[in-house]
């Protein structure tokens, strides 16, 4: 059984989009899928539950530890929760945290060294990318998309708000599985979401188009998973390029639109 995408349900867990027919029926039948969709959503909530917290205390030593030992535990391939988990000793708790002075609020806070990060790198496991990724985006004050905070702004960025969107369905001989929502966030950014895409040849092109007068341009293109943020030219004029569609491409040095339409739909809001 194929799972889904691991950065799909990321979104899912995120409220970025609300899961197409066929996911629902996936996560139905699949334990697997469940029970990583159910850990990225607590991990958000968690993430959620604290945006409106700032002064913090140091937490104890204890909990640095803990944290050294399940990385190291990760490293070692054992479960965070399981009877593999080891002791750190006390020299490595040492040379792996270290204790700064904030010049902007003034507080003291933990971090680990970061040459005994880059000397981790690949050994983390996969639930431990997979925590990371949920909290990181959940801290940040996502709800309606990835966001991140500037270095020098501790404030958690609002959520983004929708200000258009479109259903996006099979056109031409596209076969009628495929699917796919578009949504216009207020910070001028095209979410695209797209499920059962055909195979082709070449790569997939997004495009805004005037029904009136056919005249189109490229926003981007699509990667490797269902979804993507593509960022709009400033003051563009959705109730005229109100036309959301996915094309199928070839390499060939043709910035033209291929006339292979795959998905279209129409932006309301």
């Amino acid at each position: 059984m194929q799972h889904l995408d691991h950065d799909r349900l990321v979104f899912l867990a995120l409220g970025e989009s609300e899961a197409d027919n066929g996911e629902s029926t996936h996560l139905d039948t699949c334990a697997h899928c469940r029970a990583e969709l159910a850990t990225l959503e607590r991990v958000a909530g968690l993430g959620t539950e604290t945006q409106g917290l700032a002064d913090l205390p140091d937490p104890p030593e204890h909990v640095w530890q803990g944290v050294i030992a399940q990385v190291e535990a990760a490293e070692a391939g054992a479960s965070p929760t399981g009877s593999g988990r080891r002791q750190v000793p006390a020299q490595a708790d040492a040379t792996s945290v270290e204790r700064v002075d904030d010049t902007t609020t003034g507080a003291t806070v933990t971090r680990l060294d970061p040459t005994r990060r880059s000397r981790r790198g690949s050994g983390w496991s996969r639930w431990a990318a997979t925590a990371v990724t949920a909290a990181a985006a959940a801290a940040v004050g996502v709800v309606g998309t990835v966001s991140v905070l500037r270095p020098d702004d501790p404030t958690p960025a609002p959520p983004q708000v929708v200000v258009a969107s479109a259903p996006l369905a099979a056109y031409g001989s596209t076969p009628p599985a495929a699917t796919g929502d578009a949504r216009v966030l207020q910070n001028g950014q095209l979410h695209l979401h797209v499920a059962n895409l055909p195979r082709v040849p070449g790569y997939y092109e997004v495009w805004l188009i005037n029904p009136t007068t056919m005249e189109m341009f490229s926003v981007g293109t699509l990667g490797g998973g269902s979804d993507a943020l593509l960022p709009l030219p400033p003051n563009v004029d959705l109730a005229s390029y109100s036309v959301v569609d996915v094309s199928a491409e070839q390499y060939d040095n043709n910035t033209r639109h291929s006339g292979d339409s795959l998905l279209r739909g129409t932006l309301t809001g």
